[in-house]
Order: structure tokens, then sequence, then C-alpha cells
């Protein structure tokens, strides 16, 4: 058997979805799958500093809709790649437009969020704005999506927001499947000297009481509520706050300077996978009042290092982490901090800790890519 995965245009810079594809290119060869990865060739987009915004974005579009879906065709003949053994998977859902190029019964799409189709559509859900053009590219990415013959969708949250969206593609559901991501790297416990070591250089101590929050600044992301959570604490906690991921972005600092938390705050920009691992471990909670996920890949990550998980009560939130986590609404930084003074009780913080790592078993790498062989593997009439 042969698989085709079909990832991102490079100077997009997805990363996520370029690890997802590069992730199932490692692992179907060591379990008898051979594959190919084809990236949308760079043609007219080369020598742009971004694709996302003026004349290289329009460039890109050039490269990735008109040029690679014939690129596609092209392959597909001149390599004799419509045998039964080969089959095909487009990694990303935002490239649907692929699937009107190539065998339907022969081939899987991952569906990763519904958050962008849902902006172009006007749901305010999605905390997403979408530009007129983008309202029109992702009523387009929908209208592909609905045609996919086999699915795979990363929660049961997103599969059922598809659904929503989709009702018109009831034919299609039965090959519809939730399969969860797997560990995509090295997430484990730390002992005390691996962690003491690698925080030294962060600005953070072992010794120190910080709660954590791993992310973008994306709107839904929600960072603002870990000050206004630490607001509501007053003198009940005396930690720090720690973020980790992009850079502040206004609004978060006016917020940090308006509870006058600039001296509890520590930001992190872009850190290495050593230091993300040592903050999940040290860290006394993780927080993530996100508004709106396709998955959570930091839910996982941090339950993996051992570290108490306070969540939105939001989907996916709860279904990813399994229900080993304290929830709260996102809008209430009172039930956030609540939250907080809940896991002083260190016989609730140990079990949640407990099942969180049970919790992680689901997302094992073996699991995930048999899941996905089966699907690739699934007559279609």
């Amino acid at each position: 058997m042969k698989i085709i995965l079909i990832s991102n245009y490079i100077p997009d810079r997805q990363e996520s979805m370029k690890r997802f594809a590069e992730m199932l290119h490692r692992e179907y060869p060591k379990r008898g799958v051979e594959t190919e990865l084809w990236f949308p060739n760079v043609i007219l987009g080369t020598g742009f500093k971004s694709t996302n915004t003026g004349i290289g974005k329009w460039l890109g579009y050039i490269d990735k809709w008109i040029l690679f879906p014939l690129i596609i065709r092209w392959r597909i003949l001149i390599k004799g790649l419509n045998k039964p053994d080969v089959s095909f998977h487009v990694c990303d859902h935002s490239n649907s437009p692929y699937l009107a190029h190539l065998p339907a019964n022969k081939t899987v799409i991952t569906a990763h969020d519904m958050i962008a189709i849902r902006g172009g559509l006007g749901y305010a859900d999605s905390h997403q704005q979408a530009s007129s053009f983008g309202k029109i590219l992702q009523k387009w990415i929908l209208g592909n999506l609905k045609k996919a013959k086999k699915l795979a969708s990363v929660s049961a949250f997103t599969l059922n927001q598809l659904k929503e969206l989709a009702p018109d593609a009831s034919a299609n559901y039965t090959n519809w499947k939730v399969i969860l991501n797997p560990f995509n790297a090295d997430f484990g416990k730390l002992n005390a000297d691996q962690i003491h070591q690698i925080l030294s250089t962060s600005g953070l101590a072992i010794n120190q009481n910080f709660i954590l929050h791993i992310g973008s600044g994306l709107q839904r992301k929600n960072r603002v509520m870990l000050v206004k959570m630490v607001e509501e604490l007053g003198t009940k906690w005396s930690g720090l706050v720690c973020y980790a991921g992009e850079e502040p972005d206004t609004d978060l600092l006016n917020a940090v300077d308006k509870a006058g938390l600039k001296e509890r705050v520590i930001f992190i920009s872009k850190p290495s996978h050593e230091l993300l691992r040592a903050l999940y471990n040290a860290c006394e909670a993780f927080v993530f009042p996100s508004f709106n996920e396709g998955f959570g890949w930091p839910l996982i990550e941090a339950q993996a290092c051992g570290a108490a998980v306070i969540a939105s009560s939001y989907e996916p939130m709860p279904e990813i982490s399994g229900g080993a986590a304290l929830y709260a609404d996102p809008h209430s930084p009172s039930e956030f901090a609540q939250a907080l003074i809940k896991l002083q009780d260190e016989a609730l913080k140990n079990d949640l800790i407990t099942r969180g790592f049970q919790n992680c078993e689901r997302f094992e790498m073996e699991k995930i890519i048999q899941q996905y062989i089966a699907l690739d593997k699934l007559p279609v009439a």
C-alpha cells in the first residue's frame, strides 16, 4: 500500500499542519505503508517575505489553487498513481479544493477545526473575522469539504460542527470518523534537578509558584483571563503568571499594567521544546481559558508532564482533557480563581494529575496511526 500525503504551501508557514503531515510521513512506513509527501510547488510566490499579505498572498493563491491542481493531475497521470494500492491523504481541511483533482473513493482528508470556516460564515463563536474575499474562500473550502467520501476529524466537537454546517452531506457521514491527534513530540515527567537546570535561564526559579499559559495571541485564546483571574484572587494567592508562546500584544500588556501585576508576569517568547516541557512540569497549574479550539494540544501536553489543568468549560476542552481537569466559564475570572483555590486540596490535585496521565493513553501514536490506516483502506462504494 502507498499513500500520497498532501501538505500545505510552505511559504504560508502553517507549522502545525506541516508537522502533522511530516508525522504521518514518518510513522506510516514504520507500519509497512509507503508514503510520498507533496507540498504545493512554490513558483510565483518565490522570494516574498510573506504570502499572507499583499501581492505575495495573491501570487501564493495562484500557486496553490491554479497551478498545483494541474501538477496533481499531471503527477497522477505520469506516475501511474491511479492504481488500486495507491491512496491519497489531504492533511489539512483548508486544502479541500484539492479533493476535486483526486480519486474520491481513495482519498482521506483530515479536519482540524472549523474556526476559519465559521468565521467566514459570520459565526461570532469563531472569534475570527474574515475579509470579503476570505468569506468567499471559506465557503469554497466548505463546499469542497462536504464532498469528502472519507474524512478524519481530530475531535468529536469538530466533526459535529462540520455536520452542522454540512447537513446536505449526510450521505458521506458513515465514513467521517473521529481520529484524535497523537502526541507529536516527547512530553513527560522531569526530575527536580532537570527542571531547575532548564528553568535557570528562563527567569523562573523552581521554588516560585506560577500558573502557566501556552499559546498565541489570537483573541480566542483569551490570554487576558489569567490577569483577571489573579486580580480576582487578590491576597489569596501570591504566585506568578507565565505566558509562553507569542509576544504579548497591546491589550495584554495594558491589562497587566492596569492590574498592577507587572512584577508578577513573565513572558517567554517561543520557548524551546526542552523549556516548554520544564514549564509544564514546574507550574502550579496550567490554565487554558480558550473560547474555541479544534483540538487543544496544550491540554494533553500539560497532562503528560504531570500538571494540574484548569480549562475552559467550552468544548472540545472537556472532551480532549477527558474530564481530568477543573473547568470554568471562559468569561468568568471568578470561576477560574475558585478553581485555583480548589487545587490547594492536595488530594484533589493528585487525583486530577493521575487521571490526566490515564487520559494521555488515548493519544498514543500506535492507536492513532492504526485508525488512519483502517480509514485509508476502508472501501467506499
